[in-house]
């Protein structure tokens, strides 16, 4: 990596919004893989630092580059995925105040499929941490994320945006109660035990479910979940032999292929005897095989279903996105970075090291 007379933060990327859950899932990074990704990016001419933010609804990439490499900004996926994935995705790409606007607006919750979520500021932070701690950022991209950071707190706490608000799990238990009507007839199976799966369990024992099991490759985890949301745990290839038992299987893994085909739900479903067995997949990738949808007496619901059914929440709450983005808008303005000007510091007045830590 040289050096350069100046440099520019633009962020490129796909979300919900511009593609669906069967492009996102294939482009899905481990956060174990996301240092190793940004340097990628730096290793190319005129790039100098990097963080990624790989969530279950977007793939976004915060880089600093030479000025004229804004029009090439693409390339920075092509370096992750090749020329023939990317093909011709709908990507977004910002640089300036907008690409501040637009980070503020995804830590702050404003620009997730759930109006408001939570879980996505502590994404973010482990991305940008991810990527800090293996020396892909330094002044450009530590400033930006840092008062990001700061803005979006204050956002949270001088709006209402948060008030109500649920996450993708708890959307996805939202659909099982209007599915059942009273969630405390069912019995409930959970594949996973990582984060989303927590999240899920915690909103299910909140509802009074009758049953609840966990099952997770990691057995000892599921366990620990089990005993403190007071269900039992199975081992994974257990907990599948005994899909039949449940009324709603919500699987939140972290496996980067599917792990329910249609060969495997059939013998459950027959067991079942006619009563409906409800599939709600809130993971990126995807837990659960499409064709599984085909089965009959299986009702099969992803991120891309979810998004749907809470497109009528967020309209009722577009006056608290104005006043949000009022917010952001004020507090960029007060910050008045230099980060966000496209007369950026000459790199070399750091000495020889383009990525030296501030």
């Amino acid at each position: 990596m040289g050096e350069t007379n100046s440099a520019e933060i633009f962020c490129v990327g796909i979300n919900h919004e511009s593609a669906p859950v069967s492009v996102r899932e294939q482009m899905a990074i481990p956060e174990t893989k996301l240092a190793e990704k940004c340097s990628l990016i730096t290793d190319k001419e005129g790039f100098y630092e990097a963080v990624i933010i790989s969530t279950c609804n977007r793939i976004e990439i915060y880089t600093v580059a030479n000025p004229d490499k804004y029009s090439k900004i693409d390339e920075c996926f092509t370096c992750l995925y090749g020329a023939e994935e990317i093909g011709s995705l709908p990507f977004y790409k910002f640089r300036g105040s907008e690409m501040m606007k637009h980070l503020c607006r995804v830590a702050s919750g404003l620009d997730s499929m759930i109006l408001g979520e939570t879980e996505i500021l502590g994404q973010v932070k482990k991305s940008y941490a991810a990527a800090h701690l293996a020396g892909q950022t330094s002044r450009y991209l530590n400033k930006l994320f840092q008062n990001v950071f700061k803005i979006a707190k204050f956002v949270r706490t001088n709006s209402k945006i948060t008030r109500g608000a649920t996450s993708v799990g708890a959307a996805g238990v939202d659909l099982a109660e209007k599915i059942f009507g009273n969630l405390k007839d069912c019995n409930v199976m959970i594949l996973g035990a990582g984060q989303m799966g927590e999240m899920v369990a915690k909103t299910l024992a909140g509802r009074g479910v009758k049953g609840l099991v966990v099952s997770s490759r990691s057995h000892d985890k599921a366990v620990i979940l089990a005993e403190e949301m007071g269900g039992k745990a199975y081992e994974f290839d257990q907990g599948l032999t005994r899909l039949y038992e449940a009324d709603i299987l919500i699987t939140a893994t972290s496996s980067p292929h599917a792990l329910l085909t249609k060969d495997q739900i059939g013998p459950a479903v027959r067991k079942r005897r006619g009563r409906p067995l409800f599939i709600i997949d809130i993971a990126v990738p995807r837990d659960v095989d499409e064709e599984v949808a085909s089965v009959p007496g299986v009702y099969l619901y992803d991120m891309d279903a979810l998004q749907k059914i809470t497109a009528s929440a967020h309209a009722r709450r577009e006056e608290q996105i104005i006043i949000c983005e009022n917010l952001i808008i004020t507090e960029i303005d007060k910050l008045e970075l230099d980060i966000i000007s496209r007369d950026s510091q000459n790199y070399s007045d750091q000495g020889s090291d383009p990525l030296a830590t501030v």
